[in-house]
């Protein structure tokens, strides 16, 4: 199971009820964050996620409502305790904008790794639990350089303890073959396809966002379990905005969702002017029934199929 947070769904400006740009997700109690605006620890806080484990921050892209949470996070991560390293990700400019930022928040306990700007799926093979977990980005249309991600956390092929008998591998590797890929062991090579059954579907979550309309995304997100998109505009009057600001209406994300063939719709990232996004959300249902309009700490739980 894979719990997730929307620690905040304002764009550009913060509000008294909503934070900026800010996605929590809890994989095996370890944490990571997509993207970091302002109001990112009062969510945190408010919604008990821990400060320790956040181990890996994605950045869509290095407008002020979505990073400026970082300079205080950092700081407070350390103050909890934090020693392991912490990756961050993001788009051109990132190690820069790091560096500056490390101006203000000049001692850390941990080290901080610095990916830029990825052009191929990627895992974090060094860490134990996000070994799982493959990384991909796709370029978006926006002012300024900015990614998608897409976050496949990989399910291990059940145990098949006939599989196992018939390779005749001894009962005292069984736990450890489900654990590592292979064991030499009495003078012999076991390996974990010896034990394991058929693979497994795992969880695919996609986030994009900010952005205009690209026919590219629809592959991008494909299937995903939840999409978290971007949806600027809630009436389609705002078009002309929509264009002008490189963003997106209800409608375009809703689309999006179609195409993509995913399973559920989470629109976020709300222009100040949009005072109820819950007006609008007709315009993306009509689309594509199965969407849900983000509020700051909303809280979801995606399960593995069986």
């Amino acid at each position: 199971m894979i719990d997730l947070v929307l620690l905040g769904c304002g764009g550009n400006v913060p509000l008294p009820n909503r934070n900026l740009s800010s996605l929590f997700i809890n994989y095996k109690g370890k944490k990571i964050l997509i993207d970091c605006g302002e109001g990112t620890q009062v969510s945190m806080r408010m919604k008990n996620c821990g400060f320790k484990d956040v181990d890996l921050i994605l950045l869509t892209h290095l407008h002020g409502d979505h990073i400026i949470g970082l300079i205080g996070l950092l700081s407070t991560m350390g103050n909890s305790g934090k020693t392991e390293d912490l990756t961050i990700v993001g788009p051109r400019g990132t190690i820069e904008a790091m560096k500056a930022i490390r101006v203000l928040v000049e001692y850390l306990p941990y080290t901080m790794c610095v990916i830029e700007d990825p052009k191929e799926s990627f895992s974090l093979e060094n860490h134990s639990v996000f070994k799982d977990l493959e990384i991909s980005t796709i370029e978006l249309d926006h002012s300024t350089e900015c990614l998608g991600y897409s976050l496949y956390f990989k399910r291990t092929p059940k145990f098949n303890i006939e599989k196992a008998k018939s390779n005749n591998v001894p009962q005292y590797l069984w736990n450890k073959l489900q654990q590592t890929d292979s064991i030499f062991y009495d003078r012999k090579i076991y390996t974990s396809d010896m034990v394991l059954g058929y693979d497994r579907r795992g969880i695919k979550i996609s986030f994009v966002t900010d952005t205009r309309f690209l026919l590219t995304i629809p592959g991008f997100i494909r299937e995903s379990d939840l999409f978290v998109c971007e949806a600027m505009y809630g009436d389609d009057m705002d078009i002309s905005k929509a264009v002008k600001n490189k963003h997106m209406t209800f409608t375009e994300a809703a689309n999006l969702a179609r195409l993509g063939e995913v399973k559920k719709l989470l629109l976020t990232h709300f222009s100040p002017s949009l005072e109820n996004p819950h007006e609008y959300l007709e315009n993306a249902t009509r689309i594509f029934p199965d969407t849900i309009v983000g509020e700051d700490r909303l809280a979801l739980s995606l399960n593995y199929e069986d």
